[in-house]
């Protein structure tokens, strides 16, 4: 599948701004991105037009653009709007999927259980498991709605990265998770995936917790 000019630099800057290469108030200049990723003005500028719909960009009447804040009061509004899509994505894919989805899964968990895997590569390997079970829903509307949500997450997850506990049990989560799709046990499966973003949600609270209780950010 071809991407466009457009979709590439809003995933490549998306994805600056996931990993905190963009931080939270950074001012976004149009020159910079275009000379970086090496686009033209107008892919830019569709590119921000859609973060900024997306919650990632903001705009300042006046003074310009910025990396939108990390409000993490609004935890709760990601996580039961993600235990809501997700699940239904898991009935869908057991519906809808072909073998080879599953097969590429368990590929992703193989590399995930190598020794000394980095909690960064983890979230990425359990992303590539999220994102095989959308492709496998085989729903855009849906997909396209989880990719926005699971990016906003992402952020979270690496600005909290010290104080988030070992990422090995999300791998484990997703062994069971596979093995409730290839079984096509929709009900199992969509319950299994509700835990495990609720295990991501609570982790980010103890996280959140840890860093306002911690006396370095009290001092």
């Amino acid at each position: 599948m071809t991407v466009s000019l457009s979709e590439r630099a809003y995933h490549e800057i998306r994805q600056m701004i996931v990993r905190l290469d963009l931080a939270p108030g950074a001012v976004i200049r149009e020159d910079d991105l275009q000379a970086s990723l090496g686009l033209g003005r107008t892919p830019i500028r569709e590119a921000l037009q859609r973060l900024v719909r997306d919650q990632f960009v903001t705009v300042i009447p006046r003074r310009g653009m910025y990396v939108s804040g990390i409000d993490v009061s609004e935890l709760a509004l990601l996580y039961e709007t993600r235990a809501m899509l997700e699940p239904f994505a898991a009935r869908l894919a057991c519906a809808r999927a072909k073998p080879e989805h599953w097969d590429r899964m368990a590929e992703v968990l193989d590399r995930a259980r190598r020794p000394g895997t980095e909690a960064f590569e983890l979230i990425e390997l359990d992303r590539s498991c999220h994102e095989l079970m959308w492709e496998a829903a085989d729903n855009r509307f849906l997909t396209d709605t989880l990719d926005m949500l699971y990016a906003q997450s992402d952020r979270l997850w690496h600005m909290y990265l010290a104080d988030v506990d070992d990422m090995g049990e999300a791998v484990t989560q997703h062994v069971e998770i596979l093995d409730a799709l290839r079984d096509n046990n929709s009900e199992f499966a969509a319950t299994l995936v509700e835990g495990h973003i609720r295990s991501f949600d609570e982790q980010i609270r103890t996280a959140v917790r840890r860093r306002l209780e911690s006396p370095l950010t009290n001092a």
